[in-house]
């Protein structure tokens, strides 16, 4: 999937600007608060519907402007025109393919892959296991429908099961048990199924990563992600175990009024070496997973969709040592389109530039070579 043109209007700092891109690597020059990465963010709205960096959408709204716009232009095995609207006034989102309406964002997730390289990635090796889950499951949810139909009926059965809890707890109404039994079967019901598609995803991904890993860091170090649920990898064994839980955390559930067992509170552990990436990695090992695990990403969608993602790259190359920022640019000549923003110049002298890519510098908005 190529990226041909983007159009943004009233759009943070670009109040009209078209940009024309290369089918290869893309590289977004400009210092900090001039619009570069502002760019990315409307690339990522057109996939996903959603912000880059989850601000509310009204903030993308340039100054005394009272909605914003982005266009863009999809060329894959047809050509795809996506826009996006959004009313300040009104609050409203508005998503158009080929000026049809979509009404349900979850029916875009995957039909535009993109795969994002950002700052705030080192939550998802140093921050809770929510990042974690989040990464896992926006991976999936982009090549598996089944996946997201779970994930959305399981989050829904969380907040009913929730609600019921907070109200057996409030009446002290034992007539209301039966109920959350019901709640109770059909969460162990689809969190059976979140938890077999995510043993299958680790057992797979694995190897990508790996593979990402050493192309950055030439075979001397060993990473490996691993996942059970409650102790438990062994498929015939976790129903038995979910229901055990949750039966063991009856009492503690209804008292607390919360959901405590289940997919929703899992962890993925990283390691490096067999040891634990999040004890004992170093601030490098920590830099160089988070990279690994997104052009990991990148290939494995690739493979799993027979699609390729747009892949976006947000001001990276400033954080790595010149020996680690020259073997990710060799890595970007593997990806197909890319997307990478810089804020040094001087960087980009250091990078080789191919006939085919494009570098495009940004000033206050506007677009002042390309």
């Amino acid at each position: 999937m190529v990226l041909s043109s983007i159009g943004l209007r009233n759009f943070r700092l670009h109040k009209n600007t078209n940009l024309d891109f290369s089918k290869d690597l893309n590289y977004i020059v400009g210092g900090n608060g001039q619009g570069k990465t502002t760019v990315l963010e409307a690339i990522y709205y057109l996939c996903t519907t959603k912000n880059l960096n989850q601000n509310q959408d009204s903030e993308a709204v340039s100054f005394d402007e009272k909605h914003f716009e982005v266009k863009g232009h999809f060329r894959d095995l047809t050509e795809n025109i996506t826009r996006i609207h959004f009313d300040l006034e009104t609050s409203k989102k508005t998503y158009f393919v080929d000026e049809k309406q979509t009404y349900r964002a979850s029916s875009i997730i995957g039909k535009f892959p993109v795969v994002t390289l950002v700052q705030s990635d080192h939550a998802v090796t140093l921050g809770a296991p929510a990042e974690r889950r989040k990464l896992v499951d926006s991976i999936i949810s982009q090549y598996s429908e089944t996946y997201l139909i779970y994930l959305l009926d399981y989050n829904k059965t969380l907040r009913h099961r929730s609600a019921l809890l907070s109200k057996i707890r409030e009446l002290n109404d034992k007539s209301l048990m039966p109920q959350l039994e019901a709640w109770t079967e059909t969460l162990v019901k689809m969190g059976l199924e979140i938890i077999k598609h995510r043993l299958k995803f680790v057992e797979n991904f694995n190897e990508y990563v790996c593979h990402a890993y050493n192309k950055i860091m030439e075979k001397k170090e060993n990473p490996s992600i691993e996942y059970n649920f409650m102790g438990e990898t062994r498929e015939s064994e976790i129903e038995g175990k979910f229901i055990q839980e949750l039966n063991n955390s009856r009492e503690d559930e209804l008292r607390r009024a919360k959901n405590l067992i289940g997919p929703h509170r899992d962890d993925f552990h990283f390691y490096i070496n067999h040891y634990e990436l999040r004890k004992y990695g170093s601030q490098g090992q920590h830099k160089t997973f988070q990279i690994a695990l997104r052009f990991a990403q990148f290939f494995y969608m690739k493979d799993r969709l027979g699609r390729t993602p747009l892949f976006l790259m947000d001001d990276v190359f400033g954080e790595l040592d010149a020996n680690r920022a020259k073997k990710i640019s060799m890595f970007l000549r593997e990806i197909g389109q890319a997307f990478i923003t810089m804020t040094d110049l001087t960087k980009v002298e250091s990078i080789h530039i191919g006939n085919t890519d494009l570098l495009i510098e940004i000033e206050n908005g506007r677009i002042v070579n390309a």
